[in-house]
């Protein structure tokens, strides 16, 4: 991705979502849910726990709401009943694209997937159909702008950690770790006092699609702005080179 900015498009997405708050506390709501479900309320025996609340942080969710989350996940862990779907499919020109959802009904959020994709001149594919063009990895971007020691020692850190590569951009450096490794990576970072401006587990395009046709970009972005105003969806991939 070469003369690409990560943070630049880190910015736009979290530009994006400060205009609409209540969308992205809706989803980490629902993954704090999940997580308290799974291993319990108390952070320090819940690694999946920490890295929602790091998430929630990093958007700026209040320590208040964070806490309420926990505890009425702690309380209703029995009626707690989301399930995680994975949807693949393919946008304009063949671009690739997955949709990560997380729903009390699966008819519901299959409707409305399938709705995005064909309003947006897209099919819904079968499972895998493009997720073998995507590495899953642990993916932590820190502004230089909030980060002004030394570079080398900040890469030493992290590899030092487990992460897996270190690559500096103009204005942020990229850590990447494998899955397994992310929690501990993140946490190092975070007990050095290293601050991150996104941190979490992503799909990274292999290769990058380019769109040159107007009606192409229309049309992918009326998939993907119908997707990220379902509050079913919790992350999209796609490898548009936007």
């Amino acid at each position: 991705m070469s003369g690409h900015s990560k943070f630049a498009n880190i910015k736009h997405k979290k530009e994006k979502n400060d205009a609409a708050k209540g969308k992205m506390f809706t989803i980490i709501g629902k993954e704090i849910a999940v997580a308290v479900k799974e291993g319990g309320p108390n952070p320090d025996n819940n690694s999946k726990l920490r890295d929602v609340i790091a998430k929630a942080k990093a958007n700026n969710m209040p320590n208040d709401t964070i806490k309420r989350g926990i505890d009425k996940a702690a309380g209703d862990a029995g009626s707690i009943n989301y399930v995680q779907n994975t949807y693949e499919g393919y946008g304009p020109n063949g671009t690739a694209i997955i949709v990560e959802c997380l729903t009390d009904n699966n008819n519901r959020t299959a409707a409305n997937v399938r709705n995005a994709f064909t309003k947006g001149g897209g099919n819904v594919g079968n499972q895998g159909c493009v997720s073998y063009m995507f590495d899953k990895k642990g993916q932590i971007i820190i502004s230089k702008e909030d980060y002004e020691a030394d570079a080398d020692e900040l890469m030493m850190t992290a590899l030092d950690a487990g992460a897996e590569d270190f690559s500096e951009e103009e204005d942020s450096f990229e850590i990447l770790t494998d899955p397994d490794d992310f929690s501990a990576v993140r946490e190092a970072l975070e007990n050095a006092g290293i601050p991150m401006v996104s941190a979490e587990v992503t799909m990274i395009p292999q290769n990058y699609v380019e769109l040159t046709d107007e009606e192409d970009i229309k049309k992918i972005n009326k998939i993907l702005d119908l997707l990220d105003e379902d509050d079913d969806v919790q992350n999209v991939y796609h490898n548009w080179d936007e």
